[in-house]
């Protein structure tokens, strides 16, 4: 059994160490917010919070998390989406199909929350996510919009 702190709950898990973090949050603990893209860590849909920074689940055994490690899902990253980047995200009309977009926001949230005014040439660097729809561009449009964003006790 595996002890993990998931969306500030403690749980266990019964699973293979070598068991991708992915499937242990979407099969065991029914977070399906994190979605399957790719499975080699390339297109970003299945990024969450690990101690803070963020992670391609896909790619990221069990075992290569602690005990107590706090991992965040989309359904985690805020109580009421009144997180800065879910703000923007609805202001401007983001989404397209919306697959991607809870990686693309999970990474996006992870990278405003060292750094809270990126550059575009920061941008470029760190959020590598994939939107086959094309959203790209309005995707950087919110990045610079959530950093003008405040919520109640939630950083950007």
């Amino acid at each position: 059994m595996k002890k993990l702190k998931v969306n500030g709950q403690a749980v266990e898990v019964d699973a293979d160490e070598s068991t991708p973090l992915l499937w242990v949050l979407r099969e065991q603990l029914g977070l399906t917010g994190t979605k399957y893209g790719c499975g080699v860590a390339q297109c970003g849909a299945c990024t969450v919070h690990v101690s803070g920074r963020s992670v391609r689940s896909c790619a990221v055994q069990l075992s290569a998390v602690a005990d107590g490690d706090e991992i965040v899902t989309i359904e985690g990253l805020s109580k009421d989406s009144r997180h800065p980047v879910q703000l923007a995200w609805a202001e401007l009309d983001i989404p397209q199909c919306g697959y991607c977009q809870p990686g693309m926001i999970m990474a996006v949230a992870g990278m405003l929350n060292h750094n809270p005014d990126p550059s575009d040439e920061d941008i470029d660097l760190e959020i590598t996510n994939i939107c086959r729809c094309g959203t790209l561009a309005r995707v950087r449009k919110g990045i610079h919009l959530a950093k003008t964003k405040t919520s109640a006790g939630e950083p950007a």
